[in-house]
């Protein structure tokens, strides 16, 4: 069956030469979210494993009557990875090392803040094509989900094992992906506009000439790099970045379109799901998310960002509204915590509901964060604009891991929220929405110097979906020096006849 050419992601006009280079870079580096996605899904795993709850108890007993590790130990060891966030595989594998060689709590914490620095590798993208690079920057998300699921399968064969390699063996399959991604990074190419901005132009053309398979001389390829040289002498001329100008205008609304989309990305995520498995859903689930991101994955170019994030947003806010009552309404507590199913209707509906949330997040949400706060800083200060936004996606990640379990749990100096903590993500889901209706600008299809216009010629959202660039930066810096030297030679002539 022919696949219709009206779902068909339309290639730009002015796009020469060959894609596929450029998009395998893109989804090399992509792979990076499998090492933070089998990370993610290797604790909750062996957090629940008997050997290891007996082995690093230091004497505390839950209702069950088995020794495992307290709510704050636990917490500290679920958010301790987001503290170590750094970029570098090798520090990456020292981690890995000292928690599989661990007998006890202080060196498996070790073990994890290192582990976080490695994590950083998902930063990095390549130089894709505008008119994929939904496409190729959503492949992340999607990696993320396929190291989840890798966990989940590994986490089921070693988890009934009475001996640490219940848990050493899921730690240090961990080798593979971060040994993986180091060797391909010594053969990635550096991104022409990396090297015009170091004031490598020639570099900079055979680096562009070898992505898009064209001539040196191509006039699409001098077109193109015209264009970004154009756009860095501009940004150059306006003096150097610093952290300061990320907090001032016109940087400072990307920025906080930035940090907002990161902001919300982790709180209307569903954090410790795998705590919840038994009232809704277990790792199945994870299946549904790679054939969400499969099929999805392809409307970032096609649709665009901004109505998916709205759409998005609300699908999850109803979602997420639903699943707190229901959770509410069908289960009850015992006085020792203990919880109890009251409506099993309920339940299986609730588990239905949840799936859908997923559905919408992995859809949009998930992808389109990191997408859109990779389009929309200038050349300027894009890497710090860009560390800023990250940070605040992990430092929110620590934050909501790190409090969960007080939140969710029964027992002393806990909330015991349980169920009604789908009130807290509805709440945060609905923030999304106003968020995207009056913060997310429209990219799709634009280059990054594109972007830049788009930022300075409309100040409303809601009207930059109907914004077509009219001039390249090229032309922009031609007008502007004849507008220099118009008015040089009118002050020349001024001057000439008052003499």
């Amino acid at each position: 069956m022919a696949f219709p050419k009206s779902l068909a992601i339309p290639r730009a006009k002015d796009e020469s030469g060959k894609a596929w280079q450029a998009i395998l870079i893109g989804l090399f580096v992509a792979f990076g979210g499998v090492l933070f996605g089998y990370d993610t899904g290797t604790i909750s795993g062996i957090l629940a494993m008997p050997y290891w709850q007996k082995l690093f108890s230091t004497g505390y007993v839950d209702p069950d009557g088995n020794p495992n590790v307290t709510g704050a130990q636990e917490s500290a060891i679920v958010s301790i990875l987001s503290a170590g966030l750094m970029i570098s595989t090798w520090v990456f594998n020292l981690g890995v090392v000292l928690h599989t060689v661990a007998t006890a709590i202080p060196m498996f914490l070790a073990g994890r803040f290192f582990a976080g620095f490695g994590v950083g590798l998902i930063s990095a993208l390549g130089t894709a094509p505008k008119w994929i690079r939904g496409f190729v920057v959503g492949a992340y998300q999607w990696a993320i989900t396929i190291g989840l699921l890798i966990a989940a399968i590994v986490n089921n064969a070693t988890k009934h094992r009475d001996d640490s390699g219940s848990y050493r063996i899921h730690i240090g399959i961990q080798l593979a992906w971060s040994l993986i991604l180091f060797g391909g990074m010594l053969f990635l190419p550096e991104t022409p506009r990396y090297l015009i901005k170091g004031g490598r132009l020639e570099k900079a053309t055979r680096a562009l000439s070898r992505l898009r398979r064209l001539p040196a001389d191509h006039e699409a390829l001098r077109s193109e790099l015209a264009e970004v040289q154009a756009n860095h002498d501009f940004e150059t001329s306006l003096g150097t970045g610093t952290y300061l100008d990320c907090f001032k205008p016109p940087i400072l609304k990307r920025l906080l379109t930035g940090m907002g989309l990161q902001a919300l990305q982790q709180l209307t995520v569903l954090r410790k799901l795998w705590r919840f498995k038994r009232l809704y859903c277990d790792h199945d689930y994870l299946l549904h998310q790679r054939g969400v991101y499969i099929t999805c994955m392809y409307a970032y170019d096609k649709f665009g960002r901004r109505p998916l994030l709205l759409w998005g947003a609300i699908g999850m806010c109803v979602s997420q509204l639903i699943v707190a009552i229901l959770g509410t309404v069908s289960t009850g507590q015992t006085d020792t915590g203990e919880i109890i199913v009251k409506n099993l209707s309920g339940q299986k509906a609730a588990v239905a509901f949840v799936c859908i949330y997923i559905f919408f997040f992995a859809s949009t949400w998930g992808p389109l964060a990191w997408v859109v706060t990779g389009e929309i800083f200038p050349l300027k200060t894009r890497a710090k604009s860009l560390s800023i936004t990250t940070a605040t996606n992990w430092l929110l990640n620590w934050a909501i891991a790190y409090s969960t379990p007080y939140l969710v749990n029964y027992g002393d100096g806990y909330a015991n929220l349980q169920s009604k903590i789908f009130f807290v993500w509805f709440g945060c889901c609905f923030l999304c929405i106003a968020f995207v209706w009056f913060m997310i600008y429209e990219t799709k299809g634009l280059s990054l110097e594109q972007v830049d216009q788009l930022y300075e010629e409309v100040s409303n959202p809601r009207e930059s979906s109907k914004w077509r660039p009219t001039t390249s930066w090229e032309d922009r810096e031609v007008q502007g020096g004849h507008e220099k030297a118009v008015k040089e030679q009118v002050h020349a002539n001024t001057v000439e006849r008052e003499k």
